[in-house]
């Protein structure tokens, strides 16, 4: 059974950091794609950063780029956040997701998700 799992969220101010994981387990192989998405209170679901299975990273929209960097430790099956600059509209629940299909072109399908980590920034 897949299972992502992750940890990391909390309450800090403006300009803090924050580095969430995310780690994945009941699966065998690389997975096509694993990424991070959030949905804050009223707002639709976004994504915020993406790593495909030969490493190319991909991060959505402008407003992150520069302060988050996503990375993955393959041995551990962990996914990484690293959160810098925080600013209070990065408040959101963050969510893994992950794409295992053994054979995939394109865009990801993520078809597994965790259970989503909060993340609050104050100003």
């Amino acid at each position: 059974q897949v299972q992502l799992r992750e940890s990391g969220g909390g309450s800090v101010q403006a300009g803090g950091s924050l580095r969430l994981s995310c780690v994945a387990s009941g699966y065998t192989y690389s997975p096509y794609f694993m990424g991070w998405f959030r949905q804050a209170p009223g707002k639709a679901r976004e994504g915020v950063a993406g790593i495909y299975r030969g490493g190319v990273m991909i991060y959505y929209g402008d407003s992150i780029k520069g302060r988050f960097t996503i990375s993955r430790d393959n041995a551990k099956n962990t996914l990484y956040l690293q959160m810098n600059s925080l600013k209070p509209e990065d408040t959101a629940m963050y969510y893994c997701a992950a794409d295992l299909r053994a054979l995939a072109d394109g865009a990801p399908e993520c078809n597994y998700w965790g259970q989503g980590t909060q993340v609050t920034v104050s100003s």
